[in-house]
């Protein structure tokens, strides 16, 4: 744990300059737009220590993957995001002496994210080894208005000399990812050129063969007086740089504007990208900085008004939860389908900036509350349009007839993640894809989907269960073996009850989803299963009698249920019982002894309560939560806010408030001393669900949306904003009442502690807490 950051309920602030802080925070002031991102690298030269990061959406490499033996079925790469062009780059000369923050003397220095308008600014002091001194101010965006954009305003003032200032825009594309299996290069050039002021370089990745033009136009002024250019270019191999030098007198200033462009050819045909970037850069000039910046500022400000949550008396907790929404905002914003949500996001390149089990099982909450439909719908058509794929991926594992296994690790449906343990036995993961779409038709009540898209999934995950399944003739059950549950300090086990209790709820709502089409539009259906072969009376009949006769350990002396089989014959130490010394487990033990020990990387059969937690009784729930929470490590970034929900539920205020102070500033103070590597995105949407499913006691039940908020002794207030059904509700806890203000005009009924109340459109009701 580092705490070093300012407390700001708007901005996260960091004063004075620290170089064993500088990845920490080149992570946490990571910009992005949804289309394309970078970490809170410099723009001038840095020489220190740090992760060179600038990402575009969609274009990934497959790097070899990298084993000492091999299996079929093994996935032959691991895909990753690529670290692609430097776009921000400004090298900065003064008298032919390099400005670099490694070999100056600094001070003053201050690095601001604005949070609540989208930028990202810093000031600084710099002494060099000359002995001059210069003021810097630098501020830089990626547009959410010009989301194939980003904008640079780098201003500097010689405080106590005159001299030439050589200032270059560059574009450099000879770079590489930092977690490269082979220390491999992923790009080929295959052009660049320059403009009047500015310049391109066009790269294609290797294998998938997409190509990005990432080009450039910049403007100078001094004094905030436009100044004439006639710069000399530099190029080299996937380098083009303009450099212009200009007479600056001391105390005076010089800025530079530039306006940056990524286009890809997932969006272009591969021979216009050059012509296209070229006009994207005229029209963004154009605009300049103080237009683009008023247009980020007011996309920023129309986000916040549907997905803000205000903490009262509290400001760490309303810092951080806001931190969380602006990275969730930045990575995705649901306007290409064929995008999901990496675990790094656009801060790092851990994971691969892959698609996990995360996006269904934390993240669409998330976009469902704060956004319209639409967003979310295109999360699950994401995995739609991967069926075969999954299909595919099951039939390398040697199932058959249809069944589908989505990928633990994936960028276009294929599975790429290359260890055994996860790739062959981690398969919950496809219940959390049937899971989230059960979630997004009880939100939105858009049955429709299923005719659509979801029926069709449904039936693969279903099949695949199906068939992942044996008949025990000792227990008279249906079993499931070798298998790792979310656990993943537990692998090759049998009968992981969370696996197990997801499973069997596949079968029965996949038969539930035939009958809700069959009501809706049985001529589709009849379409949909002659698709994909399906015997209604067979098949049906199959998946019953697996879901109504599967085996589910439980234990009678504790009157829990059993993570796994076995569980209890390993040792039972409690988590309070280890020695400080030997946290975090997965860095101070061998994997032998982890797997050995009774100890829990992060939910799993809480995870299933969870999920399913309408179906037990407050004392099992208690019951399961108290045994399994004194065992679990936390190891997981995606753990407390399960466990925060929890203990909101069970009303026990202090743990709730505990984990979701652990989830919600996890990078902010660096909790899992990982930060570095990027910011952990997707349990950032678990952060959101702390709050408003947590404290907020936000469910949907039986088409009803139902709040049993309480509030946390800290706080004065709290409130959230939910977008149910295209109604938009504000909803404010205060210790003794619950105020929900509809800014919609239509009205809709709610549930608060249990007694059901009418909200109408553009009013507000006030509910006293008894």
């Amino acid at each position: 744990m580092k705490k070093y950051l300012q407390v700001d309920e708007w901005k996260i602030v960091e004063e004075g300059f620290d170089a064993e802080n500088h990845e920490i925070s080149e992570s946490i002031f990571s910009l992005g737009n949804g289309r394309m991102g970078q970490r809170a690298n410099f723009e001038e030269t840095y020489s220190g220590k740090s992760l060179l990061g600038n990402y575009v959406a969609g274009v990934y490499y497959p790097d070899k993957t990298r084993v000492g033996w091999w299996k079929n079925g093994y996935p032959e790469y691991f895909a990753k995001v690529l670290n692609a062009a430097e776009w921000a780059g400004i090298e900065i000369k003064i008298d032919d002496e390099i400005l670099d923050l490694a070999k100056c003397e600094v001070s003053d220095f201050r690095r601001e994210l604005n949070m609540q308008k989208g930028y990202l600014q810093r000031t600084f002091q710099a002494k060099t080894a000359s002995g001059k001194k210069v003021k810097v101010e630098a501020t830089r965006f990626c547009s959410m208005a010009d989301d194939e954009c980003g904008a640079v305003k780098y201003s500097l003032t010689p405080l106590d000399f005159s001299a030439e200032i050589s200032l270059m825009p560059f574009i450099n594309g000879d770079v590489k990812n930092q977690d490269a299996n082979y220390d491999e290069k992923f790009w080929d050039e295959t052009g660049k050129g320059f403009y009047t002021n500015g310049s391109f370089v066009e790269m294609k990745t290797k294998k998938t063969d997409f190509v990005v033009c990432t080009g450039m136009e910049f403007s100078v002024s001094v004094d905030d007086k436009p100044i004439s250019l006639n710069p000399s270019q530099t190029e080299r191999e996937k380098f083009t740089g303009l450099t212009q030098k200009t007479l600056v007198k001391e105390a005076q200033t010089i800025t530079l504007y530039k306006y940056a462009a990524n286009l890809s050819s997932l969006n272009y045909p591969k021979e216009e990208l050059q012509n296209k970037t070229k006009e994207t850069l005229d029209r963004v000039s154009r605009k300049g900085f103080v237009q683009m910046l008023k247009e980020q500022a007011e996309a920023w400000a129309e986000k916040w008004q549907m997905n803000d949550i205000r903490i009262e008396g509290d400001a760490e907790a309303q810092q951080a939860i806001r931190f969380n929404i602006f990275q969730l905002e930045q990575t995705y914003t649901g306007a290409d389908k064929r995008l999901n949500i990496g675990p790094k996001g656009f801060t790092g390149e851990k994971y691969g900036g892959s698609t996990y089990w995360d996006t269904e099982a934390y993240c669409i909450p998330f976009y469902l509350a704060t956004a319209g439909q639409d967003v979310a719908r295109n999360l699950l058509i994401y995995r739609y349009d991967q069926l075969q794929k999954a299909i595919e991926n099951a039939e390398k594992l040697g199932f058959k007839n249809g069944a589908a296994l989505y990928p633990m690790v994936t960028m276009n449906g294929e599975e790429c993640h290359n260890e055994w343990e996860i790739t062959f036995e981690e398969i919950h993961r496809n219940g959390a894809i049937a899971y989230a779409v059960s979630n997004y038709i009880d939100y939105t009540g858009d049955e429709s989907y299923l005719a659509t898209h979801g029926l069709e999934v449904l039936i693969g995950i279903a099949r695949f269960w199906a068939q992942r399944v044996n008949w025990s003739e000792a227990r008279q059950k249906f079993v499931m073996l070798g298998v790792t549950g979310p656990n993943e300090y537990e692998n090759n086990i049998n009968n992981n009850w969370y696996t197990n209790t997801i499973a069997a709820w596949c079968l029965k709502y996949a038969l539930e989803a035939v009958e809700i089409v069959r009501k809706n539009d049985p001529q589709q259906l009849e379409k949909i299963l002659q698709k994909v072969k399906f015997d209604s009376v067979k098949e049906a009949s199959n998946f019953n009698k697996i879901a109504d006769e599967m085996y589910f350990p439980y234990d009678e002396t504790h009157q829990v249920f059993m993570q796994q089989d076995n569980y209890l014959d390993k040792e039972q130490i409690l988590v309070k019982d280890l020695p400080a010394t030997d946290r975090p487990i997965n860095q101070k033990w061998s994997w032998d002894r982890i797997l050995r020990s009774c100890f829990i990387k992060q939910a799993d059969v809480l995870q299933g309560i969870y999920f399913f937690q309408e179906r037990y009784d407050l004392e099992t729930i208690r019951r399961n939560f108290d045994f399994y929470e004194a065992r679990t490590v936390h190891e997981s970034s995606l753990s407390p806010c399960v466990h925060a929900i929890l203990a909101a539920k069970l009303g026990d205020q202090q743990r709730a408030y505990e984990f979701y102070l652990r989830t919600a500033r996890l990078d902010l103070d660096n909790y899992n001393n990982d930060t570095e590597d990027g910011c952990h995105i997707t349990s950032m949407a678990g952060t959101w669900m702390a709050v408003v499913e947590g404290f907020g006691g936000m469910r949907v039940k039986n088409n009803l949306l139902s709040f049993t908020p309480f509030l946390p002794e800290k706080w004065t207030s709290f409130s959230f904003h939910i977008n149910f059904r295209n109604i938009l509700l504000e909803v404010k806890v205060s210790s003794d009442q619950v105020q929900i203000r509809n800014k919609s005009n239509q009205g809709l009924q709610v549930s608060v502690y249990d007694q059901e109340h009418e909200v109408p459109g553009k009013q507000e009701i006030t509910v006293s807490k008894s």
